[in-house]
């Protein structure tokens, strides 16, 4: 089994800064494709980023590019978002997600991943 633990979520003002961490346990965290996606209350969940097991492949969702920054320390057992410029539009739960699947590529859709973190809550305030 895997586990994936969310943490460094809470309040900041607009335009603020928050960095996330995703830590795992468990079985090879390297060979995961990791994922972000978030989730508002009454909306959909969004996809947000996506990082290749090796880092080489960096997707990130139309609403948060230029601003979010996702990265993995595959010694650690980690993947961190870096969230920058942040707008009261970005707040919602984040969780964090792995993708066992082969290949290089990574995926936007929240079916393809297979183990999910409690998720950690971000708000905004304008």
């Amino acid at each position: 089994q895997v586990q994936l633990v969310e943490s460094g979520g809470g309040v900041v003002q607009a335009g603020g800064s928050l960095r996330l961490s995703c830590a795992a346990s468990g079985r090879t965290f390297s060979r995961f494709k990791m994922g972000w996606f978030r989730q508002a209350p009454g909306k959909e969940r969004e996809f947000v980023a996506a990082i290749s097991w090796s880092g080489g492949y960096i997707y990130y969702g139309d609403s948060v590019k230029g601003r979010f920054t996702i990265s993995r320390d595959n010694a650690k057992n980690s993947v961190d978002l870096q969230m920058n410029s942040l707008k009261p539009e970005d707040t919602a739960v984040y969780y964090c997600a792995g993708d066992t699947s082969m290949g290089a590529s990574v995926n936007s859709w929240h079916g393809s991943y297979d183990y999910w973190g409690q998720g950690t809550q971000v708000t905004v305030s304008s």
